[in-house]
Order: C-alpha cells, then structure tokens, then sequence
C-alpha cells in the first residue's frame, strides 16, 4: 500500500512540517543504505505526505556526507510520486534578497564527491535532463508564494558546490560571470536521482545571504545566516502547506517516464544482482 503520495526534503532551517495530522515515524533501509533520518508520515491538507529532513534532526549531517540515493530511493519505496525540495542558498544576483525565494529551473554542477545515479554494476541508463526539474511543482510554488504574500521568483540557475566550506570572493564572482541566480550545497543531486526514479522534483530555494561577492556586504558568516533562515522556515512552512492544498491530483508532465527510452544494456546482460538491486525502478520496463 502506498503510504506517501507527496514528499518533502527539509533543508536547512526546516526541520520539521508544522499541521501534520496522524503523524508516525518509519525508519526506511534501502539497497543504498540508511536515508538521513526516520521519515515523518501523515496528512497535510488531506494529502499524504512524507517528510525527510535532509540533514538529519538536529542537522548532524554534511553536504557531502548526505546519502542522497538512500533519501530518493527511500521516498520510492514509499510510493511518493512528487518531491517538494526546501533548501538554504545564498544570492548571486542583487535582485534576489535575503528571505526572497526563488524556484530554480537550471543547475550548475561543481561537486566532486558524490554518488549522482543509481545506475552502474552492469547496467547503463542515460536519462534526459535537459529541463532538471517538474514544471508542475515549480509553478506552484510559484502560486503558493504568491498566495502566502513571500517574494517567489520562477526560473533561475542553481549552482551546486561541494562544500561545507561557502564560496571564495573568485569562486562568487565567477558563478555570476555565469548569469548564476544562487548557490546551494545539496539539490542538484537529488534533482538527477529523482528524474532516475520517475518522481516529479522541483525545489524551492530560501535566500539567506548575498554569498560574498557583494561589495560592502560582509563576509557570511553562520549567525547571520541562521537569523535569516528562522524567518525562511517560518514562510516556507506556509508556503509548502498551500502547495500541497493545490497541487494537481492528475500528472500532465513527462517524469513518471524519464526511464523509457534511457536504459541502453542489452537486457540479458543485466546481473542479477544489479536487476534485484534496481527492482522498483526497473520492473515497470523489464
């Protein structure tokens, strides 16, 4: 039986979902290990719901330390067809104020150390990724900032670094060389696995600071950015409740068939052990 029908990734500064009725906890093991916490089940706005808080409860875990194949493979496993991303970001671009959110529809990848797909050990699948996020989601958010009264702002590119360390002023002022809009730590990856695992994906991204470019603003530091994140959490929290009332019961995107056309081993070549592995992804073509 399907126990989540909509899933949430809390980022930094939302570490739980206010409104949750019928509320249980389910720890989820994986064929990629533990996800970043138990998941947090119920009924938001009469929706199912999953809530995973991305860095753990009392955020133990870092950007890279995140095991992001567990999270999505673990939301699958639930039936969640549609993830809401919340995440932490700084600005690249004056337009976007601390406290602003901004619904990113590109992404950039500078990270080095982590797993991207959980494909491999025999088998290869190439899917398109061209457009890395669902519409559907993305447009409303959009609607629900507007609904809540938060500045929301469509499209964007997101730049992914490996951090923990934040950026150097060259590393800042090279990403806006690029016509960046924000930079975070944690989205792009779950963006790949989740267009992997045919689940919608969209993130909104919650401005704390102007990174460091910005002439006489200061360095970031960690006190700043936490105060801003306290008022993020707070709209974020209304903002994903009104998405959740609204979104679509119908899917008019083309997520849930990212795998058709992208599985390219010969069907016969396939391990054992890779097919077992892989069963919730691949039973649906093979």
């Amino acid at each position: 039986m399907k126990k989540a029908e909509i899933g949430i990734i809390g980022g930094s500064g939302l570490y739980a979902m206010p409104g949750l009725t019928d509320v249980r906890e389910e720890r989820v093991t994986t064929p990629f290990g533990d996800p970043s916490d138990a998941f947090v089940l119920g009924e938001l706005e009469g929706r199912k719901v999953a809530f995973l808080a991305r860095h753990g409860r009392g955020h133990r875990l870092l950007p890279t330390e995140l095991n992001f194949r567990a999270n999505i493979y673990a939301m699958k496993m639930l039936g969640v067809e549609r993830i809401l991303s919340v995440s932490a970001v700084g600005s690249l671009k004056e337009e976007h104020k601390p406290t602003d959110f901004v619904m990113p529809d590109q992404f950039i990848d500078r990270t080095f150390a982590r797993e991207s797909t959980f494909f491999g050990e025999g088998i290869v699948a190439h899917v398109a990724f061209g457009d890395p996020v669902c519409a559907t989601i993305s447009s409303t958010f959009q609607k629900a900032c507007d609904t809540v009264g938060v500045v929301g702002k469509s499209g964007g590119t997101y730049v992914c670094m490996e951090g923990p360390q934040f950026s150097t002023r060259a590393e800042s002022n090279l990403y806006r060389s690029w016509g960046a809009d924000v930079i975070g730590m944690t989205n792009l990856q779950e963006a790949k696995l989740a267009r992997e695992a045919e689940i919608c994906y969209a993130t909104m991204a919650m401005v704390t600071d102007y990174d460091c470019w910005r002439e006489g603003h200061d360095d970031v530091t960690v006190d700043q950015i936490v105060a801003v994140m306290h008022q993020n959490s707070s709209n974020a929290e209304k903002v994903v409740r009104v998405a959740i009332a609204a979104m679509p019961t119908e899917k008019a995107c083309a997520c849930g068939n990212a795998l058709k056309y992208a599985i390219l081993t010969d069907r016969k070549a396939i391990p054992a052990e890779t097919r077992q592995k892989l069963a919730l992804l691949l039973d649906k073509y093979l």
